[in-house]
Formats: structure tokens, C-alpha cells, sequence
């Protein structure tokens, strides 16, 4: 994880989670590349607990709206419903 960045992170529709093998392997497609990593964060709010799903990469990482289009089809393949958003500058 030397060098990478939050690039876009995620939360799943209630009652749905993903491994940290299948997230890593969903991101790789992604990018199209292994040099990347994933995170999850856990929050605790008044019903549960909440993920948010962190995906890292080279901040050089190349054309990041087809890599965005690229997640948001797997995660759809994968049905993976939530929110997806770049934090990428």
C-alpha cells in the first residue's frame, strides 16, 4: 500500500458486505491492475454498524472515469447495491 490512495470508497445497501478477497479481486478488475489495496472502516450508529469500503491505488493511476465506469459495472454484475463515490482529486 506505499504510494496509494484512497481513491473511491463505498457503502453497501443494508444487509450486504464483501469479503476482503472479493473486494481486492472486484478493484483489480477495476483498474486493470494488482497494485492496489482496499480498507473497510466500521461505524457504529444507533441501529448497527455501518462499512465503508476503501479502494487504494497509485495516485497515477490512468483514466479514472473509465475505471469508475469499470467498478460501477462490476459491482452491478456482482449485485453490490449502494452508494460509490470518487474521493480523488
Amino acid at each position: 500500500m506505499h504510494g496509494h490512495v484512497a481513491l473511491f470508497k463505498f457503502n453497501l445497501s443494508s444487509g450486504q458486505s464483501i469479503g476482503p478477497v472479493a473486494l481486492r479481486s472486484l478493484w483489480s478488475r477495476a483498474c486493470e491492475s494488482a497494485d492496489i489495496s482496499v480498507s473497510r472502516q466500521t461505524y457504529r450508529n444507533g441501529a448497527g454498524t455501518k462499512n465503508t469500503y476503501l479502494l487504494h491505488a497509485s495516485p497515477r493511476l490512468k483514466d479514472l472515469p473509465l475505471v469508475e465506469t469499470r467498478l460501477r459495472l462490476l459491482m452491478n454484475e456482482s449485485k453490490l447495491l449502494g452508494t460509490l463515490t470518487a474521493v480523488h482529486h
